[in-house]
């Protein structure tokens, strides 16, 4: 083969090499009118923009006066009464023969009596910011308005625990723009005046959990029938599921375990437990026992007690003893109780027939003191 190779003609130009390409026309240069701005006009559109701002503020700041004019004292929630629970126990103060409570059933309890896998399992799936922000999280309001935007419904998820304590403890649950703006007022004041432990543990207390149950305690009881410091894991991430819909995670078990095992798996993200425990938690079966009120013991004894708690006697009135927080130590003995409705039930079952009646009664004295046993 020849070494030889094409060279270039001498003559050769890119112009000669496409000789009828496309040209675009030559358009005429068009001038602009010079545009001639009146003599002062920056000082005057910064002095436009200055007014604009004065009237902003003085516009936030008499929205402000007014939708504070008649909020409640965030210093009075520390000291105000809350509702509590009174408890009528047997003579060792352990067996709980009855709660008597108005229309919330509660039990306060110090945050230092509260396990910290509930107060894990809370601020995972409801505040995971709780320890950083002041009393809002700009983040989680926009995040809530979209959701709502796009699902065409209420916003969801925007509230802190702070805003979520001052819906609960000082504000009705009302929903609209000036309740909106009261509820941040007041969470940004009590940001201020209370310690982070001291909101959690307000909170804690306060939060409804479904039925007349309102704090952990309270919910702890009524639905695992043991004390909030004994929860396991499980137990713990279900209480803590429950706040959000309440009545519907209570009749949907299904609904409830799928919120369970997403607080686990919060939990998880954030470092609070480990992968095993996680999955251990998952997997265990946790029964929710919701009482009845006529899970009573001893249904004459108890309410004569009442009885005589609103006598002049001891001179309590009917609020005070369903709201009092009232614990009170009878004389009955639980376990001669026990024996005495065996001894009753077996009699009736053997005499009752023969006799002609289905019904008897008991009582047991301390014929020393006139105790009722």
């Amino acid at each position: 083969m020849s070494n030889d190779y094409i060279r270039p003609s001498a003559h050769w130009s890119p112009k000669k090499r496409h000789p009828h390409r496309f040209r675009l026309p030559k358009f005429p240069k068009i001038r602009l009118p010079r545009i001639r701005l009146p003599k002062h006009f920056y000082r005057q559109a910064f002095l436009a923009v200055l007014i604009l701002i004065a009237a902003g503020s003085l516009f936030s700041l008499a929205a402000f006066a007014w939708v504070s004019r008649d909020l409640p004292n965030p210093n009075a929630l520390m000291t105000r009464d809350v509702a509590q629970s009174t408890k009528i126990y047997d003579r060792t103060g352990e067996h709980l023969l009855y709660e008597i409570h108005g229309n919330k059933n509660r039990t306060l309890v110090p945050l230092e009596g509260i396990p910290d896998i509930v107060k894990q399992a809370t601020l995972a799936v409801e505040d995971q910011q709780f320890y950083k922000h002041k009393g809002f999280n700009p983040f989680r309001i926009v995040v809530g308005l979209v959701w709502g935007t796009i699902t065409k419904g209420r916003p969801q998820g925007g509230s802190t625990i702070t805003q979520q304590l001052v819906k609960n403890a000082i504000l009705s649950d009302e929903r609209s723009i000036t309740r909106k703006f009261k509820e941040l007022i007041l969470s940004i004041a009590i940001e201020q005046r209370l310690t982070k432990d001291q909101i959690l543990q307000l909170y804690l207390n306060e939060i409804p959990y479904g039925s007349t149950n309102y704090g952990v305690e309270a919910a702890s009881e009524a639905y695992f029938n043991k004390h909030v410091k004994d929860l396991n894991l499980a137990e713990a991430a279900t209480l803590a599921a429950l706040p959000k819909a309440p009545s519907t995670y209570l009749n949907n078990p299904d609904k409830l375990d799928a919120r369970r095992d997403l607080v686990l798996a919060l939990m998880f993200n954030e470092g609070h437990i480990t992968e095993q425990q996680k999955i251990d938690a998952q997997a265990a079966e946790v029964t929710i026992v919701q009482k009845a009120d006529s899970g009573i013991v001893a249904a004459h004894f108890v309410f004569y007690v009442k009885e005589q708690l609103e006598s002049e006697a001891f001179g309590f009135d009917e609020r005070q003893v369903e709201e009092g927080g009232l614990k009170v130590i009878t004389t009955l003995d639980y376990d001669k109780q026990l024996i005495a409705e065996e001894a009753i039930k077996n009699g009736i079952a053997a005499k009752g027939d023969a006799y002609g009646f289905n019904n008897a009664a008991l009582i047991a004295l301390d014929p020393k003191t006139g105790q009722v046993l």
